[in-house]
């Protein structure tokens, strides 16, 4: 079982969780990060043998990447290569290579629903010259497409987000959005990996062919999950 967490964010905690993770996005400048947060978070998956992922977003560090932007598409193209390469180019200094792309935050949720955007994204990894493994919300518009036109990707449940009955992710606007409890956590994975099929807030499931779990860096309990989870693994493989 792969567990990825969004890393390089400046919460202050990529140290404590990175030994527990097989994965990590690494902010690349659009809601978070820099040249030097890049660095720092490259070598701490280098020293722990964790995967490299790039973790592109809108251009809008103001609002975390979280919110919905009207960008020209090519002009948007634009802006998430030259975050992807930045990474890319820092990880090749330290001899490392990119495994994935995962996009952040709004980016994420809209390419889960849009085709447009999904097709943007995709024609990125497609751009790309290495096979990369795209990260994509399980039952949505760009697993689809991905699998249509052939990009390697990954299926990701989150550990810590709560779904809706039409198994996208619950706002974060609403107050059941993020699950606080660790132990409710482990016991969520638990039963995900098992049943290999992800439940909503109202008790519907849906099958998923789980490839890799993300837990959040600035979850209030982040680090106690990430050590549970890694701890767990074993037992709920």
């Amino acid at each position: 079982m792969d567990i990825n967490c969004d890393l390089g964010e400046g919460i202050g905690n990529d140290e404590a969780i990175m030994p527990y993770l097989g994965s990590c996005n690494i902010a690349c400048g659009g809601h978070a990060g820099d040249s030097e947060s890049m660095k720092t978070a490259v070598l701490l998956a280098r020293k722990h043998d964790v995967k490299i992922g790039a973790h592109p977003s809108f251009l809008d560090p103001v609002n975390f990447g979280r919110k919905e932007m009207n960008v020209p598409s090519e002009l948007l193209k634009r802006q998430l290569t030259d975050q992807i390469f930045e990474l890319k180019e820092i990880a090749s200094s330290f001899g490392m290579s990119l495994h994935h792309v995962k996009p952040h935050g709004a980016l994420y949720n809209l390419a889960a629903k849009s085709v447009e955007t999904a097709e943007l994204i995709i024609d990125i990894m497609q751009d790309l010259e290495d096979t990369i493994y795209l990260y994509v919300p399980f039952n949505s518009v760009i697993e689809s497409l991905a699998e249509k036109r052939g990009v390697s990707h990954c299926i990701e449940v989150f550990a810590d987000r709560n779904y809706n009955d039409d198994f996208s992710l619950v706002s974060r606007t609403e107050p059941n959005a993020i699950i606080d409890n660790a132990e409710e956590i482990k016991l969520r994975v638990d039963e995900m990996i098992k049943k290999r099929a992800v439940t909503s807030i109202n008790g519907l499931e849906k099958k998923a062919n789980i490839q890799t779990i993300c837990i959040h860096g600035d979850h209030v309990n982040s680090i106690q999950i990430a050590k549970i989870l890694y701890n767990f693994k074993d037992q709920i493989n």
